[in-house]
């Protein structure tokens, strides 16, 4: 696994963490938890015991969500499941020799950890390792993105979750960057005018379509919901050589997605609060710099932004949203503010992660959904499903979708 993100030695990890705490959660990440940090002594003291669940070679450790509590004064990583047995070495030496299992179930019977992070990027295991967990007394989850591969599977996580109080996280990491507080006062202060409709694209690089929708149209389409409100209905195409996906177009989907199709996908939705948003990808179109990310377009202006702890992010103010016609420039927009210079260092997701970390052991202390929650989770799963199931039907389809099964699986049955 690729951990270039993470700090060369310790006494720089330490440096780093102590930044993101006094300049980032100080800042506007920090009030993005709404001033509830009456716990936090409390919280520094506190030791809560964690285990890691991975799996080598199917999904392996994500991006960084095992070593992340390594940095966290107020955790302790106690145990670690891999059924991968050079994987499982690998993690009990890279996490300061913790309990090491093969088997993830008896791991959590043994340990019986306060958190559980769920970190394979595949998916077909993350509704089983989530039940569990919850079954099993968890606190708190954190788990890498996508969620799952059917609703039914999300249903199933939400429903165990809500049942044993569990508070579960998603390593959506653009959630608690400290930018978005900027976004959000730009909008309430009209900056952009009034918000008109938002569009988002995938990296559109050889997963584009289809899996790009899966993979990593799920960050972007919680930044829609984030920003643009609750999808309530969408409307899609999906694409295989230009022609609509039929049933033999269906294969099975890398990254334990399960049945999947397309190599261009076009989606509109209709938000509650009477915005439209986009979403689209097309295979091997994506150039450098990348259009992976959101727009929102105002009558004053456009937002332009990707994803990330601290994500590009360009303000044009130009209500024609053509600077070659208005000979207006995009300006930089920091954590500090609009065309102001950035004061926190960027360190990749591995400080999306400590944020994330950090506001799950804030969420279980002041017992309140965390900010990237399991209901966000859904309901940007429910965003990707629904453009398979619009292109199934052939028609518009509400949100929440009534089928939670996977429409590709029923492609072609009427």
């Amino acid at each position: 696994m690729n951990n270039s993100h993470l700090s060369a030695n310790g006494k720089s990890r330490a440096r780093v963490t102590r930044r993101l705490f006094l300049a980032g959660f100080s800042g506007a990440a920090w009030a993005a938890t709404r001033g509830r940090s009456v716990r936090a002594a409390r919280l520094d003291a506190k030791r809560y015991r964690v285990a890691v669940i991975g799996h080598t070679g199917r999904g392996d450790y994500g991006h960084g969500l095992d070593r992340v509590w390594l940095e966290m004064p107020q955790t302790e990583i106690v145990a670690v499941a891999d059924a991968d047995p050079a994987g499982l070495a690998g993690a009990v030496k890279r996490l300061g020799n913790p309990q090491g299992f093969a088997d993830y179930r008896q791991m959590l019977d043994r340990v019986k950890p306060d958190i559980v992070a769920v970190a394979p990027r595949w998916l077909e295991g993350h509704r089983d390792m989530v039940v569990a967990a919850a079954e099993r007394g968890a606190r708190g989850i954190y788990m890498e993105k996508p969620m799952c591969p059917t609703l039914a599977e999300a249903d199933a996580m939400v429903a165990a979750c809500e049942k044993h109080h569990v508070k579960f996280a998603m390593a959506h990491q653009t959630r608690y960057s400290p930018k978005l507080a900027v976004i959000d006062e730009m909008i309430r202060s009209e900056k952009l005018g009034r918000v008109l409709e938002l569009r988002a694209r995938g990296k559109e690089d050889r997963r584009g379509g289809g899996e790009d929708l899966w993979v990593l149209g799920t960050h972007v389409l919680d930044l829609v919901r984030r920003f643009g409100g609750a999808a309530q209905s969408c409307f899609a195409a999906v694409l295989a050589n230009g022609k609509p996906v039929l049933a033999g177009d269906v294969r099975p989907g890398a990254e334990g997605i399960g049945p999947l199709a397309g190599d261009e996908v076009h989606a509109t939705y209709r938000t509650d609060r009477g915005l439209t948003a986009h979403f689209d990808s097309v295979a091997n179109t994506g150039g450098e710099p990348s259009r992976f990310g959101l727009r929102i377009f105002g009558s004053a202006g456009v937002l332009a932004m990707g994803t990330g702890y601290l994500p590009p992010v360009h303000f044009l103010p130009d209500s024609s949203w053509s600077p070659g016609q208005s000979g207006r420039r995009w300006l930089p927009v920091s954590s500090a503010g609009v065309d102001k210079p950035e004061p926190l260092e960027d360190t990749g997701l591995h400080g999306g992660n400590l944020l994330a970390a950090a506001d799950l052991l804030r969420a279980i202390e002041e017992d309140r959904p965390p900010l990237a929650d399991i209901h966000s989770a859904r309901a940007a799963t429910e965003m990707i499903v629904a453009v398979f199931e619009s292109h199934r039907l052939g028609r518009p389809v509400s949100l929440p979708p009534e089928n939670r099964r996977n429409p590709l699986a029923m492609l072609g049955q009427g």
